[in-house]
């Protein structure tokens, strides 16, 4: 159960806070929520407490998860992301990754889009999709390494300098 004034991550949403619990009565039932801010857009986002786990609601990961996270984007060993398929599905693929609690799900979007981006043009859709991915990763590995989102978004995109240059 997470607490008032805790960070968590909603999927697809960012970082939030917990602001409070509050209990509704909903169908004649007393139901428990969690009113969460979404601290990158000031949303307001009501969770049902008996839900959190199935929408995917997670602590932060730990800093040095964080960093792990932050150096795996160097490493293309062994990484077969795009092999070439339609973007439907990719498309269906991405978008079930940033529904994931996983952190890695997320990063492996925003790798795959970046390594793709050295290949071709991203369409519109790919490049909302590695934006929202990319905000995604950037927001909680600034919050839990206590850096600016400009610096995380800087070096990550720096491990993909070579690939990126390339296309200009």
């Amino acid at each position: 159960m997470f607490t008032p004034e805790q960070l968590i991550v909603y999927p697809t949403q960012g970082v939030g806070k917990v602001l409070r619990i509050e209990h509704k009565n909903v169908g004649g039932q007393e139901v428990a929520f969690y009113i969460i801010e979404i601290i990158t857009n000031n949303v307001t986002a009501m969770v049902p407490v008996a839900n959190a786990t199935a929408v995917g609601l997670r602590t932060l990961c730990s800093p040095t998860e964080a960093a792990a996270v932050l150096t795996s984007f160097e490493n293309r060993t062994g990484f077969t992301g795009y092999t070439g398929q339609n973007w439907n599905r990719r498309y269906r693929e991405y978008t079930e990754r940033l529904k994931s609690a996983a952190l890695v799900d997320v990063c492996y979007v925003v790798k795959d889009l970046l390594l793709i981006s050295g290949e071709k043009d991203l369409s519109f859709g790919e490049r909302r999709l590695l934006e929202q991915a990319m905000g995604l990763v950037v927001s909680e590995l600034s919050m839990v390494l206590e850096r600016s989102v400009e610096t995380i978004k800087a070096d990550i995109e720096a491990y993909f300098a070579d690939i990126l240059e390339k296309k200009e």
